[in-house]
């Protein structure tokens, strides 16, 4: 019995080392992953917050939230990010919203908004069926259906069969780590690092 045990272990340390990333990424997922510790209502109404570094109440937040707070946990402001390169290259941005300028309140947290940004400025990652392929700290965005969209980091953690990486997101439930990288169709698939 405690062969059997040492040597789950051994293959469990091995598939999470396998497939995490180091430096940066593995810090970016670490984040992410203290983010699930917090109770958050998904809220997807619009606040005024405070810029730079402005945030929507600790205890609301939707999917894009979820990425933002990751990355400020590492010193990395996308509030500011976004809304710098918004002012100076607007007309590169979606206009899904019929907007005319850029609102440092909302427009980071929209999910086409930092797909944008992170084509732009990060890596674009082929969108493969393979688990293989994303790694902990990336990026990954889902079209749900009816111009719905979606975003979440990929965590270092794996699914209970080892195939998959947990998911962190938040899609109705809070910032949850769950195993769901292929249940909607993958539109973006990316790797920020300043």
């Amino acid at each position: 019995m405690l062969r059997k045990f040492s040597c789950i272990i051994v293959i469990l340390v091995f598939c999470s080392q396998a497939w995490a990333q180091n430096g940066f990424f593995r810090q970016l997922a670490d984040s992410a992953l203290t983010l699930t510790e917090d109770k958050v209502t998904y809220d997807p109404a619009y606040f005024s917050i405070g810029y730079p570094n402005g945030d929507v109440p600790k205890n609301k937040g939707v999917c894009t939230d979820v990425v933002i707070r990751a990355y400020r946990k590492v010193n990395i402001d996308l509030q500011k990010e976004v809304h710098e390169d918004m002012m100076g290259n607007f007309d590169l941005y979606p206009k899904i919203w019929g907007l005319r300028r850029t609102d440092k309140n909302i427009d980071h947290r929209r999910v086409p908004n930092l797909m944008t940004f992170f084509e732009r400025f990060g890596t674009t990652l082929p969108i493969s069926q393979k688990a293989q392929d994303y790694r902990a700290g990336d990026i990954v965005c889902w079209s749900l259906g009816g111009g719905l969209t979606h975003i979440g980091l990929v965590s270092k953690l794996r699914n209970r069969q080892g195939t998959r990486p947990l998911i962190i997101h938040n899609i109705g439930g809070g910032q949850v780590l769950q195993d769901c990288l292929f249940d909607y169709k993958i539109i973006g698939h990316y790797r920020y690092e300043p």
